[in-house]
């Protein structure tokens, strides 16, 4: 990867690092599909006006069908899931079963676009998976059905990211970053406009809560997936999802930063093998 891919990889990390915080602020007010749907479609409106200005509407009749399904599978599907999944786990735990999302691409890759998975890339992954483990910290959790549901959402959710990535750069190639991540999100809030009447929130969100609705679609959302589909395109998908490792690193500290949770030895090895397996995986093999 070029000094600047890994750059935006880890900008990228930063701004959704913050994410699962702001789901778990806002998630229990409105609920996982209002959210979701206020979510996209305020990111994909933010983004279409630029879109419009720089003339790029031919791309989006060019590539109708493909952003409709990578806005389905990339982001209203996974961004439902994770959500309920956040009513109901730890943000912490949610982050580790989020970063399964390069395992799961090492599997689609392979049986689906038959992608050379190197065993260098492979141990760079499973140290990037370990280093989450530690980082975050397991404890012990009741397997109540509630907690299995939950869990078994987020699983969904990193699966989703797994098909959506290399489907988007098969199908996308050559697609200026900008229409995928706007159309992407307009295509998230029309799949999900049918179940709004049925989940409508009961009580009206306070000045608060629409804050960070506005600081996880516009920031969270809108700018991080420019940056997200640059990679894809840039880097491939497989070494793009290994964003998902170091999203928890960046969420403990701003937890650090923010709210003075200390950093305990536990999470400096966690990041040092993060960032070790991160830059084996996404380094170009030399044999």
């Amino acid at each position: 990867m070029r000094s600047l891919d890994i750059a935006e990889l880890l900008l990228l990390a930063a701004v959704w690092g913050g994410s699962f915080l702001f789901m778990r602020i806002a998630a229990p007010a409105l609920g996982p599909v209002w959210l979701i749907e206020i979510r996209v479609l305020l990111a994909g409106l933010a983004l279409l006006p630029i879109l419009m200005r720089l003339n790029l509407w031919h791309e989006v009749r060019r590539k109708s069908l493909p952003l409709f399904i990578v806005g389905c599978v990339n982001s209203a599907l996974p961004f439902v899931l994770l959500a309920f999944a956040t009513l109901s786990l730890p943000a912490g735990f949610t982050s580790i079963l989020n970063a399964t999302a390069p395992l799961f691409g090492m599997v689609v890759v392979r049986v689906w676009f038959n992608e050379k998975l190197t065993l260098r890339r492979f141990i760079g992954f499973i140290l990037g998976f370990i280093g989450v483990v530690i980082l975050i910290g397991l404890k012990p959790i009741a397997l109540t059905p509630t907690f299995l549901l939950a869990a078994g959402a987020s699983l969904l959710a990193a699966l989703c990211y797994a098909i959506a990535a290399p489907y988007a750069k098969q199908h996308l190639a050559g697609v200026p970053p900008l229409v995928t991540a706007t159309m992407s999100q307009l295509s998230a809030a029309v799949f999900l406009l049918p179940a709004m009447p049925f989940t409508a929130p009961t009580t009206i969100p306070g000045p608060s809560i629409l804050v960070t609705v506005l600081a996880l679609a516009l920031v969270s959302t809108a700018f991080a997936y420019i940056l997200y589909f640059r990679l894809i395109r840039n880097v491939g998908s497989t070494q793009a999802l290994t964003v998902t490792y170091l999203v928890p690193l960046f969420a403990m500290l701003w937890g650090a930063l923010v709210l003075q949770e200390p950093i305990t030895s536990s999470m400096m090895l966690g990041c040092a093998l993060i960032l070790l397996g991160t830059a084996i995986a996404t380094n170009h093999d030399r044999s």
